[in-house]
């Protein structure tokens, strides 16, 4: 605790009521945010002779100052306490580190309507179907209701655009609304209403209608609706067969595990949606040294679900591998005052849904072991790669790579490694530009330059910089880095991972800027990790490089032409059918298109044939 801070003083002025508070520390950073049913209490108990807990003792000895804001009731202290933590992120609480949104499946509100993936704000009409735990959830399927239900998954401009069916509705998975005559608006909207039941998990209701519609086509005599129907059925039995389904339940529910070991905590939740595992997903929140399993278990639960923002959905029914006592009544009702309806949280169940309480338990367990070994393995390799290269301090790692083909779209990449692996949110790409193409030396050069001219933060300065490629990359890369260095508070270590002749792996050569050149054993831990950095930043890069490639290969030859914007452009390929059909098309075709002169036309022409 700071000198200056007089805790005596400090709680005279604390009252009984709900609330919530928060410690900063000498330099006036929020270093901990909390909240209490009764103030005075609570932060007298931070202030004992006696206090419990490295975490807490660790926490009081940096308090400079204390905030304290009354609330009416634990519920709004709660809810404030959640803002605050959002707001600061504060060291010696328990962090979620979960920055995505959640994927949906949306169809929209047209008059042929779409299926796509959704994510974000909820700005467009139409209905949103997840939750799902991941995009590829998703794209799977998307992939699946398309085999079963052909309604159109293309992009709105396509559809509007289309004077002929497409290929999706030649291999039978689209049912070509786009261009009349082909589907009636009324048997489109039969399948639309089928996606919309199948979605909200009501897919017996589903194969009951599409029976009774089957045997009606049958008594009509049109047996080949009478087989679409019929295959319908058999695809969407397969898919019924391949689900968990809990006893026929209407369960509406997320089920939360935890595992806690070796200073890490891991949290799976399992989605369960009409009774069936919609999907999981595990979370590895930042936490102090000697957090407590509960502690853990309820900071999640509370940034997990009153975070709005990213579009979770709270469902009827929270079930918890832990029972988190008094505090689990303040998050059911601040939930359910959020939700506009009841929500329970609870800890202990029986019957089907103790079987979901097991298997999101088991998933925990298997994911932090698994975590565990990974992050041991890891530090044992920059433990290894510390004593081959003699640094005493080896916390960070940078690897540069350089991508192109033929000197085209030039894109380096820089990834970075911490003790517990590859730290991706930090990876950068680099589009190089103002060289000649294909001199790696000039490309190296430039992305050192952009990664390191400018003001660098001195907690992500790097004790090893890799540099992919040989001994004139590495002199390069000094030139440029060296003088750079003579403002950072340490030096960085450059290395040069040259590929053997054969360019295998376990034949790569070390080279150091003292022109010291090695060679580590094909089962050294310390090249493992070298390998694994140098194939991330290779991998990197060529992903970066391919997705320059094709935005350059995709770009339409109209785009260059001077006096063409957007709507000339989508008036052109709509009269003529498309760009193969524009290109046949003479001066006077083009002419014709409204909106296209005679000297416009001349343009295009050349532009297309030359």
């Amino acid at each position: 605790m700071s000198e200056s801070f007089d805790a005596k003083s400090f709680l005279k002025t604390v009252t009984h009521q709900p609330g919530v508070y928060r410690m900063y520390d000498a330099a006036g950073e929020v270093i901990y945010v909390g909240k209490a049913k009764d103030l005075k209490k609570r932060l007298s108990s931070y202030f004992r002779t006696n206090v419990s807990g490295e975490k807490t003792r660790a926490l009081v000895k940096n308090i400079a100052k204390v905030d304290v804001t009354v609330t009416h009731t634990e519920t709004e202290a709660l809810i404030l306490e959640h803002n605050y933590i959002k707001l600061y992120l504060p060291k010696y609480n328990v962090l979620l580190r979960d920055d995505k949104s959640y994927p949906y499946i949306f169809l929209s509100a047209s008059a042929h309507p779409r299926l796509s993936l959704h994510r974000g704000l909820k700005k467009r009409k139409g209905e949103y179907f997840g939750p799902y735990p991941d995009g590829g959830a998703v794209r799977e399927s998307l992939h699946l209701l398309q085999k079963i239900f052909p309604i159109r998954q293309c992009e709105d401009s396509v559809y509007g655009n289309r004077s002929r069916p497409c290929l999706m509705y030649q291999i039978g998975r689209c049912l070509g609304p786009c261009v009349k005559g082909l589907i009636s608006d009324a048997d489109y909207e039969e399948q639309v209403n089928f996606v919309r039941l199948f979605l909200k998990g009501k897919d017996r209701q589903v194969i009951n209608t599409l029976v009774e519609k089957m045997e009606q086509a049958s008594q009509q005599l049109a047996f080949e609706k009478a087989a679409q129907y019929r295959d319908q059925i058999q695809a969407l039995r397969r898919v019924q067969e391949q689900q968990f389904v809990s006893q026929d339940s209407e369960d509406d529910l997320d089920v939360i595990g935890i595992a806690h070991d070796n200073g890490m905590a891991c949290i799976h939740a399992l989605y369960i949606r009409q009774g069936k595992i919609l999907g999981s997903r595990g979370y590895f929140p930042k936490m102090p040294v000697d957090a407590s399993l509960t502690e853990v278990l309820s900071s999640f639960v509370t940034q997990f679900y009153l975070n709005q923002a990213e579009g979770r959905v709270i469902p009827s029914e929270i079930l918890l591998g832990e029972d988190l006592g008094d505090e689990q009544d303040v998050i059911s009702e601040a939930l359910t005052e959020l939700a506009g309806r009841k929500v329970k949280v609870k800890s202990h169940t029986r019957g089907h849904k103790a079987k979901f309480q097991r298997l999101a338990q088991t998933n925990a367990s298997t994911a932090l072991s698994s975590k565990l070994n990974h992050k041991m393995t890891v530090q044992q390799r920059f433990s290894a790669l510390s004593e081959v290269l003699g640094l005493k301090v080896l916390e960070r790692m940078e690897c540069f790579d350089i991508s192109h083909t033929m000197g085209e779209k030039t894109v380096a990449s820089c990834v970075v490694f911490n003790r517990d692996g590859p730290v991706k949110q930090e990876y950068r790409r680099y589009n190089i530009s103002g060289i000649t193409g294909g001199d790696d030396y000039a490309a190296m050069a430039q992305a050192l330059q952009k990664r390191y001219g400018g003001q660098v933060d001195p907690d992500k300065i790097p004790d090893i910089i890799f540099i992919d490629g040989g001994r004139g990359q590495l002199s390069r890369a000094y030139d440029v880095v060296n003088p750079l260095m003579a403002d950072w508070p340490k030096r960085a270590r450059l290395v040069g991972v040259a590929k053997g002749t054969t360019r295998k792996p376990g034949l790569e050569t070390l080279l150091l800027t003292t022109g010291e050149e090695f060679n580590l054993p094909s089962d050294s831990p310390a090249l493992h990790l070298i390998q694994h950095i140098r194939d991330e930043s290779h991998n990197h890069a060529i992903s970066g490089h391919r997705a320059q490639r094709a935005k350059v290969r995709k770009r339409s030859t109209l785009e260059d032409v001077e006096g063409i914007g957007p709507k000339r452009r989508q008036a052109l390929l709509k009269y003529m059918g498309g760009l193969q059909e524009l290109k046949k098309a003479s001066r006077d075709e083009i002419a014709k298109v409204p909106g296209i002169s005679r000297t416009l036309a001349d343009k295009i022409y050349d532009a297309l044939q030359g």
